[in-house]
């Protein structure tokens, strides 16, 4: 989609849903009820509603920040205008690595599920639920193949959007309706150990670490490009409410189909939902059921929905680093655009290469990705009830288009709500996302020297609260009962008690942190004083990579 197009035209709260609801279904629909289904069994259903509900908390504060700053890559602005440089640059760091991990895992997905194709190569992509050599070779070459796209022809692939949207939100629909139709299993809700055979606790990790946070992440496609909407205000929550809501019922729908069209008696030979484990869940499900023509269309879906996504994840993921090199944490040649493609090459690169460095380390199938993905994204979601909180204080007289109700007890209840989803993704993941994340700080450090300042000090003083707040869930984390990974010294219960109290003070912290900062003056000048006032002279924003939805 052409975004200076779509500045002057505006888009349509249809095209924005459209674009929310082709995000919401990339690679998650076609994993995402399988893998739950393992781990929590009939009781997935319950995770699903969880994580919209969730989500929805999230989308709702970066509703009304969206709103008000409708800026393309939005996401990673916020913290810079809240907090200040460093901060901004830490959640800028989280939001891009979040985002540009969805590139090389939307071909994963699209190589297991090549796997389940009859001929005799596609059979060798996948061994025990992980790539084979040829299978990394195939999700690279997927990877290459839709970056080369994008890289040259980005308006004729974003044109396609919504027609690309219609087709990935009605295979899901027809699947849903043969298999119920097949044969449905009311028995399996409750054998095997009961609705939820393995507790409530494997719920939790479900939400984080089965896709089903990851599945749902498609939101942030509305706020960094609702900019572009004809009336962001009224565009930007419903847009948010329309497509997550409409995603909520599929995926509950494909939840149900899944649990009760699994054979009893493959049920029986599995020792229960722990150890139904499908390479390409749904496709080799409907091969168990003989529906052939099921395996077809899902096969057909399994490159129109991952591949289709990855369209708008290079497109955001150039954003993000794009606005990172604006702010000068990045080389400022990443945010150059080509002079007749109007994409920003550089950034498209870089995206490139992260994505092809997380393939080969741990790209080894969806569900090992998904874990760390997921847990990264609850990490990009922090700034959202934060930044409301700093400028309800600092910003009485900001332009907001929509105000997120009774903000002052959904900010912190939503930030602590976020902490136990980072803690539901379960030690060490909780870890590898706080230490990867974490490598911002000694990079910001570097920079600001560089740039000349000589008071590291003030500048870091309003990052400490989130250079605190990771190590202490990954301690806890570790420290935490064996249901969510951990090593069992803080017993269960107590742990995600300790973890949504000691949230609340973080939240405060970080509140205060902001406020503090503003009287420093240490945020960015505001890039959008006024909403309705158009582009800020000489800030530029062109199209890096297309801008449709995951």
């Amino acid at each position: 989609m052409d975004m200076s197009a779509a500045n002057r035209k505006g888009l349509s709260l249809f095209a924005l849903i459209m674009i929310g609801l082709g995000s919401i279904f990339g690679s998650g629909w076609l994993f995402g009820a399988g893998q739950a289904a393992q781990v929590a069994g009939p009781a997935a259903l319950v995770a699903w509603v969880i994580g919209a509900v969730f989500i929805g908390m999230i989308a709702m504060t970066y509703a009304e920040v969206g709103a008000a700053y409708p800026l393309p890559g939005a996401m990673a602005r916020f913290g810079s205008i809240s907090h200040g440089p460093v901060l901004g640059f830490m959640t800028g760091w989280a939001v891009w690595i979040a985002t540009a991990s969805l590139i090389p895992i939307e071909a994963i997905a699209g190589t297991q599920y090549m796997s389940s194709w009859s001929f005799g190569w596609a059979r060798e992509l996948v061994a025990d639920g992980r790539l084979t050599g040829t299978g990394m070779a195939m999700a690279l070459f997927l990877s290459v193949a839709l970056w080369l796209a994008c890289y040259w022809s980005v308006e004729l692939l974003a044109r396609a959007n919504n027609l690309l949207t219609l087709v990935k939100f009605a295979i899901p629909v027809l699947a849903v309706g043969a298999l119920i139709a097949s044969g449905f299993h009311t028995g399996n809700f409750t054998a095997h150990g009961g609705f939820a055979p393995n507790g409530w606790s494997a719920v939790l990790t479900a939400v984080s670490a089965s896709g089903v946070v990851f599945a749902f992440n498609g939101f942030q496609a509305v706020v960094n490009l609702g900019g572009a909407a004809k009336n962001p205000g009224r565009a930007i929550p419903l847009a948010l409410v329309g497509a997550l809501s409409l995603g909520l019922v599929i995926y509950l729908a494909l939840q149900v189909a899944f649990l009760g069209a699994v054979p009893p008696e493959r049920l029986a030979e599995a020792g229960g939902w722990s150890g139904v484990n499908f390479a390409s869940p749904f496709a080799d499900l409907a091969k168990l059921l003989m529906l052939h023509w099921v395996v077809t269309m899902l096969q057909f879906g399994a490159f129109i929905s991952p591949n289709g996504a990855n369209i708008g994840n290079v497109a955001s993921a150039a954003y993000l680093a794009q606005n990172l090199a604006e702010t000068g944490f990045f080389p400022k040649k990443i945010a150059e655009v080509h002079p007749r493609y109007g994409v920003a090459r550089p950034a498209m690169w870089l995206n490139l290469g992260f994505s092809v460095l997380l393939l080969l380390t741990v790209g080894h199938s969806w569900e090992a990705l998904a874990s760390v993905v997921s847990a990264a994204m609850v990490v990009s979601y922090l700034m959202g009830p934060i930044a409301v909180g700093v400028f309800r204080q600092t910003k009485p007289d900001l332009p907001r288009p929509f105000r997120l109700p009774a903000a002052r007890v959904l900010c912190p209840v939503t930030f602590a709500f976020a902490a136990c989803a980072l803690y539901w993704s379960k030690w060490p993941n909780t870890g590898k996302v706080a230490l990867l994340t974490l490598i911002s700080v000694p990079i910001a450090a570097v920079v600001l020297r560089r740039q000349g300042e000589t008071s590291l000090r003030r500048q870091f003083a309003p990052a400490w609260w989130m250079a605190a707040f990771l190590p202490w869930m990954a301690l806890l984390s570790a420290l935490g009962s064996s249901e969510f990974g951990g090593h069992g010294v803080i017993p269960g219960g107590l742990d995600i008690t300790l973890v949504a109290l000691s949230a609340l003070g973080f939240y405060f912290w970080a509140v205060r942190a902001g406020v503090q900062a503003h009287r420093a003056g240490l945020p960015h000048p505001d890039p959008v004083p006024d909403a309705t006032a158009g582009p800020v002279p000489g800030q530029r924003h062109p199209e890096p990579a297309g801008a449709v939805g995951r």
